[in-house]
């Protein structure tokens, strides 16, 4: 990879995580209150994929951002945690392929993730059902990471 990919997909996954929550912080703090939500990957944060270095980089990155974040602002009623999805299917891969077919078989579940599986966790993150989380990168990935 040129030094232009690691840097691109550093400025947008990790980068973009530090400006939102540097948006959003402020006012959580002065209402001692909020909830935030990380989206990492299974790669980096959990296993390592080949050809995926710098994805997997900067999804280690928010893993780890995610558990210092949650240290710092727990004292204003903050939770601050992270979501690791396995493979979702977002419609950019056939059904039919062999890829496809390959990864399924890899999963458990007999399925690929789909947004609303991630959605719904998020859902979950935010509501104070999730008040003693905190800290913490869920992997969501119908059991793929288990074998």
């Amino acid at each position: 990879m040129t030094a232009d990919d690691w840097n691109k997909v550093l400025r947008i996954n990790l980068n973009g995580v530090f400006h939102c929550t540097k948006a959003v912080t402020p006012q959580m703090i002065k209402q001692k209150y909020g909830k935030i939500v990380n989206i990492a990957s299974i790669a980096g944060a959990v296993v390592g994929f080949p050809n995926l270095v710098h994805y997997s980089a900067s999804k280690a990155a928010i893993a780890g951002f995610t558990k210092s974040l949650a240290l710092e602002v727990a004292q204003y009623g903050i939770n601050v945690n992270a979501i690791a999805p396995g493979p979702i299917d977002v419609g950019d891969m056939v059904e039919n392929t062999e890829v496809y077919q390959q990864v399924v078989k890899a999963i458990p579940v007999r399925r690929m993730g789909r947004p609303i599986d991630i959605a719904n966790l998020v859902v979950f993150l935010v509501s104070d059902e999730s008040n003693f989380i905190n800290g913490q990168c869920i992997v969501s990935d119908g059991g793929y990471i288990l074998p």
